[in-house]
Order: C-alpha cells, then sequence, then structure tokens
C-alpha cells in the first residue's frame, strides 16, 4: 500500500493518506452557491477505483458550525469546523455573492483567516469563481498564475496586482494551488483534479454519469458577452471533430482550415473565439489526452503510443507529458496500470 501512495503522489501533488481514500474539505461561508458546493460531493464523493472502492471522503465544514445561509432561500447545517482543515489533503474555496468581493479587500476575516492557518503546508488548494478572493486575501497566489469569473476580474486585478490574472481560461493549476472560473468551471476543476489523482478512466466514467464532456475545450472568452455580436455563418467544429479521428497524423494549420472551407487567417481567428486557445495548444491537449488513455488502457510500446498520438517520437512525447503533467510516459503508465505493466515493459518496448 505504501508503493501505491508513492506513485499516485509522482503524478499528483496532493498528498495521498495510505488507507486509500483522500480527504477533500469544502470550507463554506454565508452566501455560498449551493451548486458548487455539490459540485464537489457529487464528482469526488462517487469517485471509485477499478474495485470499486470509494477513493474520497468529503466534509464540509466552516469557520464555526452551525448553519449557514446559501444564496437560495434554504440554510444548510455545517457539523464540521476549522479543525476539518488541518487533516485534509485537499481544501477547496466555493464562491459566495454574500462577501467575496467586499468582505476579502485584502485582508480576511479573523475567523476565516483563522481557519486557513490551519491547512497543514503542501495541501492542494482549490478555489471555485470568486472563491479565488479569499485565496488571494490570504496570501496563496501571489506571484501565481490564476482565474476567477470574468465579471470580477476587474475588482479581482485592483485588490490583488501582484497575481497574474488570466480571466480567459476555465482553470490554472500552479503547483498545489489550483482556481476556477465560474460554477461550471468548477466541473472542469474537479474532473482535473480526479484526472491527475487516479487516470483518465476514472475522471470519464464521472464525466459520463454527471452527463458532461471529460475534458472541456477553451476557456471562459468563449463565454464573455461581446458589445457587437459577430455573425458566424460557419463553424470550426468539424474541423475539430475530423482532427480528433487524424491525430496520428501530421496535421498543418492549413489541413485544418480546409476542412472548415475557411482561409487559415480567418480559421485561427474564428478557432480561438468558439475555444479560447489557438490551433497548436488545441492540437497538443488533445494528443496528450489521447496519449494518456493509450498509456492507462494498452500495452502498447512508448514509441507506438507516440505515433499514435501524432507526436512522432518517444522523445516528444515525453516532453510534452513532463511540461504538462511533471512526468515520464513509463512513470504515469506504472501509476495508473500497477506493477504488472513495470514487468511487461521491461521486456518489451521502449523507455519512457
Amino acid at each position: 500500500m505504501a508503493n501505491m501512495c508513492n506513485n499516485r503522489a509522482m503524478v499528483s501533488t496532493a498528498a495521498f493518506t495510505c488507507d486509500g481514500r483522500h480527504r477533500v474539505a469544502v470550507l463554506v461561508r454565508h452566501g455560498v452557491i449551493p451548486m458548487e458546493l455539490g459540485i464537489v460531493h457529487q464528482l469526488f464523493r462517487t469517485a471509485v477505483s477499478s474495485a470499486g472502492q470509494p477513493l474520497y471522503e468529503v466534509l464540509t465544514c466552516a469557520p464555526a458550525p452551525g448553519e449557514v445561509r446559501t444564496d437560495a432561500d434554504f440554510p444548510i447545517t455545517v457539523t464540521h469546523g476549522p479543525e476539518a482543515l488541518a487533516e485534509a489533503d485537499t481544501v477547496i474555496v466555493p464562491a459566495t455573492h454574500e462577501y467575496d468581493e467586499t468582505e476579502t479587500c485584502g485582508v480576511l476575516p479573523p475567523a476565516l483567516a483563522a481557519a486557513i492557518a490551519r491547512i497543514r503546508p503542501g495541501t492542494r488548494i482549490a478555489s471555485i469563481c470568486t472563491g479565488s478572493f479569499v485565496l488571494a486575501a490570504a496570501g496563496l497566489l501571489d506571484g501565481r498564475r490564476a482565474t476567477t469569473h470574468w465579471m470580477s476580474a476587474g475588482q479581482f486585478r485592483r485588490l490583488y496586482p501582484a497575481v497574474d490574472l488570466d480571466p480567459d481560461v476555465l482553470y490554472t493549476e500552479e503547483g498545489t494551488v489550483l482556481t476556477s472560473a465560474g460554477e461550471a468551471a468548477g466541473i472542469d476543476l474537479c474532473l482535473h483534479m480526479i484526472r491527475r489523482d487516479h487516470g483518465s478512466a476514472v475522471a470519464n466514467t464521472l464525466a459520463r454519469r454527471a452527463v458532461v464532456p471529460p475534458y472541456r475545450d477553451g476557456g471562459q472568452a468563449q463565454f464573455i458577452q461581446q458589445p457587437v455580436p459577430q455573425a458566424r455563418d460557419s463553424s470550426t467544429a468539424p474541423a475539430r471533430t475530423w482532427a480528433l479521428g487524424h491525430l496520428g497524423q501530421p496535421l498543418s494549420l492549413r489541413d485544418l482550415a480546409a476542412q472548415a472551407s475557411m482561409s487559415v487567417r480567418t480559421f485561427t481567428r474564428r478557432f480561438r473565439d468558439e475555444t479560447g486557445v489557438s490551433p497548436a495548444q488545441w492540437l497538443t491537449q488533445q494528443r496528450v489526452e489521447r496519449a494518456r488513455q493509450l498509456l492507462e488502457n494498452t500495452d502498447l510500446p512508448i514509441d507506438r503510443i507516440a505515433g499514435e498520438a501524432g507526436f512522432g517520437t518517444a522523445t516528444s512525447l515525453r516532453q510534452h507529458l513532463h511540461a504538462t503533467l511533471g512526468v515520464s510516459p513509463h512513470l504515469y503508465r506504472t501509476t495508473f496500470r500497477g506493477p504488472a505493466v513495470r514487468l511487461r515493459g521491461a521486456v518489451g518496448g521502449s523507455g519512457g
């Protein structure tokens, strides 16, 4: 069991307990948004191993236990106080429209500051929507890239100029600190953390159960209201669908534009408008995801996986996977598939 915990820690920055479950504490405050609280419980609580064993324990806590107002017409009763934060491997702070942009004007209220201070060093900490204001006020985002809801970006920048705010993305990850944009982006963030911890198979199962995409393209830019809506007589979606079926082939920008019957310039502009990223960034994301699936679910040699995913060589795959996940293909595979794969890898296929 100790080896299992050590292997997981190599892929995820979170600290796993060796009883097989990872403790997630959700820190709520008055005005909490029920949807954001529910997202965390629904996804983490229902995540199970291939043997059907629960992978997470989820607790809701508050700076003081008792009744907590929501932004709906009902309160919730929270039985756990801030002591739960000291035992958590991951702490998630959902938003509250009552306080985030006013209460946390650079200084946390004493009770909230005392609660945050209980979090152990090295604990993974994440925010949903404007919960990022709490992390910023606690000094956890200084010098880091972070995001928040696009409607709050201006206020965030005024309050926390030391934070590298990127309001165009759905979520960010800087070491053990993660932030997400609006409420639905909390789903993307939770699935990302679960994928980090236990691989794409577990995360994809949860996504299918929740009837959401396991990986959503682009960022907030596609949802920001434009002063003058631009006419759209066509979309880059057919090109993206075609590309997913040809990831193993060299794909140029001209190839993609031709699938959408657009000029390269028009296609590039429209692609970024629709997805929030450039065609090259999107292709790399899809190829990394394809490689992860093959590493988890097949015994193909690393160089074969590199070809199937479109990276060409094992060296290129290794570089991209390390840049994205911080691990080699071989380590990623052994982490999520166990010792048997290590033995097979020793007698066949190229190294990772």
